[in-house]
């Protein structure tokens, strides 16, 4: 439940019970309670003298004449205090009693009236209250026992008062330590996103969008251990663009830019979800393809990505290409399978270039 749907005494469990057991403890009982009842018309006839020397007191001081600020507050102020001054005679010690104590430790937490300053006033209260039962007519030995009532009952009230005083500061400690682990998990998070970030910008080449050598090997080795375990085929195509440094030459390395980027893109645009594409430097390229054989690569991926790769130049571009299968049954590990599909790659362009064989498409030819 909300606490601003309970009043003090419920938020505290404080009840009928609790009072008078705290009552007991600081051994005041109905004898108590008459011996301050009878002492109430004294008090009335005094009040307005109490109340005001009071305050004489309390605004002497600078600290305290600081939180009081202004007229009106003393007004309202005073008028506070001549009621609680009527409540310590009037004999009703009860749940509305305590609720308004509990209440008095609330408002002086709120307007910052600190410990030191609040038992100094109840130190004032309580000695111009003694002065003025020294007036009563009872004897020596009865004035001091109204005396001790009175202190067992202001006792009771600082104890009351300085509950609701703690429990605030709890409160605020609590809202702090809160607020601050908020503000922890929040900076946690975004540490946590910038590290990924971080990671992923490691592992992005940043003119093509691809992962980059660095991770390549790691990659692979996940990849083929994955199919191992599922008795699957890994293909590797590993290729470069044909007579890429004649290109920039040229045509300038803004062309062979943009060239590297359409390769990229084609790459993308026929690999599936599973399949991770890598730029392992310069012009050369690598993709994995999870349980794919070279015959399923040869027939479906590697002519529409040739077809991808040409579609997105305006002139003539070919990549020579070479793949390697690991699996089914024969496994072999990450740099075993990258020197296999990098010598098919080697070999279909020196093939390209032997005498008589016309290079596939450059940018020269066209």
């Amino acid at each position: 439940m909300n606490q601003t749907n309970q009043t003090l005494l419920e938020q505290l469990r404080i009840t009928e019970f609790e009072i008078e057991h705290r009552k007991n403890l600081l051994n005041f009982g109905p004898h108590d309670v008459q011996r301050l009842v009878a002492c109430k018309p004294l008090i009335e006839a005094q009040l307005d003298d109490l109340v005001a020397c009071f305050y004489r007191t309390q605004t002497s001081e600078p600290e305290i004449a600081l939180l009081i600020g202004d007229a009106d507050t003393l007004t309202r102020l005073r008028s506070a205090q001549r009621r609680y001054i009527l409540d310590l005679f009037s004999g009703n010690y009860g749940l509305e009693y305590v609720n308004n104590r509990l209440r008095i430790g609330m408002v002086h937490k709120r307007i910052g009236v600190e410990p030191k300053l609040y038992l100094a006033g109840v130190h004032t209260l309580l000695s111009l209250l003694t002065s003025t039962l020294s007036d009563t007519r009872a004897g020596i030995g009865e004035l001091r026992l109204t005396q001790e009532s009175l202190q067992k009952l202001i006792h009771f009230d600082v104890t009351l008062v300085f509950e609701t005083y703690i429990r605030s500061l709890v409160t605020e400690i609590e809202i702090a330590k809160n607020k601050s682990e908020q503000y922890a998990r929040s900076m946690e998070e975004k540490v946590r996103e910038r590290t990924l970030q971080l990671e992923e910008l490691s592992k992005t080449d940043p003119l093509t969008g691809l992962q980059n050598k660095r991770h390549l090997n790691e990659t692979l080795g996940r990849v083929l251990s994955g199919a191992q375990r599922r008795r699957e085929a890994v293909t590797v195509i590993y290729m470069d663009v044909n007579d890429f440094k004649s290109i920039n030459d040229n045509f300038g390395h803004q062309r062979g830019d943009e060239i590297l980027c359409s390769v990229a893109e084609a790459m993308k645009q026929v690999s599936r979800e599973e399949d991770v594409c890598f730029r392992c430097g310069g012009d050369e390229f690598c993709v994995i393809l999870p349980n794919s054989t070279e015959d399923s690569i040869r027939d479906t991926y590697l002519p529409r990505l040739r077809h991808a790769v040409s579609s997105s130049n305006d002139k003539p571009v070919s990549l020579s290409i070479g793949l390697a299968q690991a699996g089914p049954h024969d496994y072999c590990n990450a740099d075993a399978l990258l020197h296999r599909a990098d010598e098919g790659m080697y070999r279909e362009k020196r093939a390209t270039k032997q005498p008589g064989t016309r290079t596939v498409s450059t940018l020269q030819a066209a």
